[in-house]
C-alpha cells in the first residue's frame, strides 16, 4: 500500500510540473503590438550553435525561438573561428541555416541565412545577414570580406562594440577602419546591447551615422539558462517593423532603420518608431469621473507582457499615485487624476522612463481619451 501511494505521489508532482513547466511555455512568449503601417516582429538575429562556438544543434535554436514566441532568427556562426571542427567537420559554412531552415518548415518562424566575420580589432566581429553562400566570406582580407557581403546583397551589422575582450574601456568607439567601412557603405547597423551588455556610445555611434539600431542573444549555451527565462527574464531583442512578415519585407525594414531594441525591459530606439511602439502598447481602456466628484478615474491597459515606468509631465496630480507610475502588463492599471473641474477629454504627458531615445534621454508619450459623461 506504502508503495502505491508513493508511486501516486511521485505521478500526482510530474503532472503538476509538468502543468507549471505547460503553463510558463505559453506565458513567456514576448509580446508586443504592431505599430499603425507596419508588423512588428521579434527578431533574435545573433545566435551561435555547435557549428561554431555554440553548445546546441541548431534545431533546438528554432525551439526556443518558438516558444519565445519570435517571428526571426539568424544563426550568425563564426566564419573563421570553429572550435569544434575536430568533432563536427564541416566544409560547408551554410549548413546550420540549413538544419535550422528544415526544423522551421512547418512553423511560422522565418530563419535568415547569417554569418559572423570574426576578425581582431579593427574591425573586430560583425554579422552579415541574408547571404546567399557564406562560404565565398571566407577571404582573409578584412574589407574584401565585407565587400563579398555586399556583392550578395547583404546587411551587415558591428557586433558588441563595447565588448571588454576588444574594448578594454567597454567604451564603442570608431576606429578608422570603421570610419572607412561606413563611407564606402560596407556597415549598416551596430549593436547597442548584445548579451547583457548595454552601450550608450554604441547608441550614439548608431544616431550619428544614420545606422540601424540592433540588440542580440548572441546566445551561446542555452536561452533558458543565460537569460534565466524561468525565473520571468527574457532574450534581447530586435523588435523589427515590417511591412509584411515575409523575409524580403524584414531586409527591407533593416536598410530602412524601422527597429527598436528590447533589453532589460527597456526599449532603446529612435522616436520615429520608438513612439508609435510606446502608443500601440498603452491606451487608455476606460475613462470617467468617480461619481459626483471631479476625480477621473482611468483604466490604463498595457498590451504588452512587460512593465512600463512613467514620470508624470502633465499639468495634474494623482489621486491614488505620486509622480511615478507602474503600469503592469495583463492588468486593469487604475489612475486617478485631480483635474479640479469636470472635462469632455483629458490629455496626459509622461516621460517613459524605461525607454531610451539616446543617452540618458527618454521619450515623451501622451495618452489622450474621451470622458464618458
Amino acid at each position: 500500500m506504502k508503495k502505491i501511494f508513493l508511486f501516486l505521489a511521485i505521478a500526482i508532482v510530474s503532472a503538476n510540473i509538468e502543468a507549471q513547466q505547460h503553463s510558463h511555455l505559453i506565458g513567456r512568449k514576448i509580446s508586443f503590438p504592431d505599430i499603425p503601417g507596419y508588423k512588428t516582429l521579434k527578431c533574435d538575429l545573433h545566435q551561435h550553435t555547435v557549428f561554431s562556438d555554440g553548445s546546441v544543434w541548431p534545431d533546438i535554436r528554432v525551439m526556443e525561438a518558438l516558444a519565445d514566441g519570435l517571428d526571426v532568427i539568424s544563426l550568425t556562426e563564426h566564419l573563421e573561428y570553429q572550435p569544434h571542427k575536430a568533432d563536427i567537420p564541416h566544409p560547408d559554412r551554410n549548413r546550420s541555416y540549413q538544419i535550422a531552415l528544415k526544423e522551421a518548415k512547418n512553423h511560422d518562424l522565418i530563419v535568415v541565412n547569417g554569418s559572423e566575420i570574426t576578425r581582431k580589432m579593427p574591425p573586430g566581429h560583425s554579422n552579415a545577414l541574408f547571404l546567399s553562400d557564406a562560404n565565398k566570406l571566407l577571404v582573409s582580407d578584412s574589407v574584401e570580406v565585407f565587400r563579398e557581403a555586399k556583392k550578395q546583397g547583404a546587411f551587415t551589422f558591428w557586433n558588441h562594440p563595447m565588448w571588454t575582450a576588444q574594448r578594454k574601456d567597454g567604451i564603442a568607439t570608431l576606429t578608422e577602419m570603421h570610419k572607412f567601412l561606413l563611407k564606402e557603405k560596407l556597415l549598416d547597423g551596430i549593436e547597442v546591447v548584445n548579451d547583457y551588455s548595454y552601450s550608450d556610445e554604441a547608441l550614439q555611434i548608431a544616431l550619428d551615422n544614420n545606422l540601424t539600431i540592433m540588440g542580440n542573444s548572441d546566445i551561446h549555451k542555452l536561452i533558458d539558462w543565460d537569460f534565466s527565462i524561468p525565473e520571468g527574464g527574457h532574450r534581447p531583442l530586435t523588435l523589427i517593423f515590417a511591412k509584411e512578415k515575409t523575409e524580403a519585407s524584414v531586409k527591407e525594414a533593416l536598410f530602412e532603420r524601422r527597429t527598436v531594441v528590447f533589453y532589460k525591459n527597456l526599449l532603446i530606439g529612435r522616436d520615429e518608431y520608438l513612439l508609435p511602439l510606446l502608443n500601440a502598447s498603452l491606451v487608455i481602456k476606460s475613462a470617467k469621473y468617480m461619481g459626483k466628484t471631479d476625480v477621473l478615474q482611468l483604466v490604463l491597459w498595457n498590451k504588452t507582457n512587460e512593465d512600463f515606468t512613467l514620470q508624470n509631465r502633465s499639468a495634474y496630480t494623482f489621486y491614488n499615485n505620486n509622480d511615478l507610475i507602474t503600469v503592469k502588463p495583463g492588468e486593469e492599471n487604475i489612475l486617478e487624476v485631480k483635474t479640479k473641474e469636470r472635462l469632455k477629454n483629458v490629455n496626459l504627458s509622461f516621460e517613459v522612463l524605461n525607454g531610451v531615445n539616446a543617452p540618458g534621454k527618454h521619450p515623451i508619450m501622451k495618452l489622450e481619451a474621451d470622458i464618458t459623461q
